[in-house]
């Protein structure tokens, strides 16, 4: 079945390939492709590797109440964070209401029939979001850029822009969606009281297998009169933690992701482990941190609570659903 399902994918080669982006070169981009801080890539040999090696722990289906509805606004100098599912947090900060990476789709998949399923419901009913300002997508995997939730959340709140990495606005726009904003690294955006900036992520992208890094991944900061939160969205571990805390200081709050990281040989590039999290915590000099990207999809081979085990007092690891005020 696993053989079956990846014949399927690589059949798809360029069926589900999106636009890509097209400026001059940079830093991180050589007029053609994108690339992350840290080269260093796994081709489809390795891939293969993985599926043929691959002993994946079961999952099992877990059946939970959504959490309560979230308060409807914030004072401006309140900071509340609340974990919906995978990469889907609701940030309450400088009085706006802020989602990151929103999936409520039953499938991260370009198929409504096949593809990874989630094993539990989202932590928050759609119908109890509060009134949404922004929408943070970090790139464009199915896991993270659901547009069918992106076009429900367009629907329920028109007033709500969405900010992406550079590529991915012409892509969205294609699929009907209209507040879209394209951000590069370090490129900044006033929304409020506060300042959204595109920083540097350790990953890739792309819909398809054509597409691949045609759009550019990255993590925002928001920094406002409530301090500075950090979303990593999907990355492996390098030098840009260090970067981001030089570059825009103290954080109040990092957000990090701690799940799909085993085999380690193969995901290292582009995931975090539970321990990579906690030095990437020790590099942005955060006193908080809070994990996400775990439990909710099986996209790797590690067991189902397996990353869970790193939570402390200084990382948070909340239960779906779960809202706590960020001191």
């Amino acid at each position: 079945m696993r053989a079956a399902g990846l014949c399927l994918f690589l059949s798809g080669c360029c069926a589900f390939s999106g636009p890509t982006w097209q400026g001059p070169p940079s830093d991180h981009f050589d007029g053609a492709r994108v690339f992350p801080p840290r080269r260093e890539e796994r081709g489809l040999s390795d891939l293969l590797r993985w599926q043929r090696e691959s002993v994946r722990p079961a999952w099992h289906e877990v059946l939970a109440e959504p959490g309560p509805s979230p308060p409807r606004r914030l004072p401006p100098d309140a900071l509340r964070v609340t974990f919906v599912n995978h990469a889907t947090v609701l940030l309450q900060v400088d009085g706006m209401n802020i989602l990151t990476d929103p999936i409520w789709s039953k499938r991260c998949s370009p198929l409504e029939a096949i593809g990874p399923a989630r094993v539990r419901p989202p932590g928050i009913r759609f119908e109890d979001l509060p009134p949404i300002d922004a929408v943070l997508l970090s790139h464009d995997h199915y896991d993270h850029m659901d547009v069918p939730t992106l076009r429900r959340l367009e629907r329920t709140f028109p007033q709500a822009r969405i900010y992406a990495g550079l590529g991915n606005a012409a892509f969205l726009r294609s699929r009907h969606l209209h507040h879209v904003y394209d951000l590069d690294w370090w490129q900044e955006v006033r929304l409020g009281r506060a300042t959204i900036v595109g920083v540097p992520a350790q990953h890739f992208s792309g819909r398809g297998l054509c597409d691949r890094d045609g759009t550019l991944f990255l993590g925002f900061v928001v920094r406002g009169p409530a301090g500075s939160v950090y979303f990593a969205g999907d990355t492996g571990y390098a030098q840009h933690f260090a970067e981001i805390r030089r570059r825009l200081g103290p954080l109040r709050l990092a957000v990090l992701p701690i799940g799909a990281y085993k085999p380690e040989w193969f995901m290292g590039p582009v995931h975090l482990s539970p321990l990579q999290a906690l030095q990437a915590q020790q590099d942005l000099g955060a006193p908080l941190a809070m994990g996400i990207h775990f439990g909710t999809f099986q996209l790797a081979d590690e067991g189902q609570e397996e990353a869970q085990q790193i939570r402390s007092d200084r990382f948070w690891v909340l239960d779906f659903g779960e809202g706590r005020d960020v001191p």
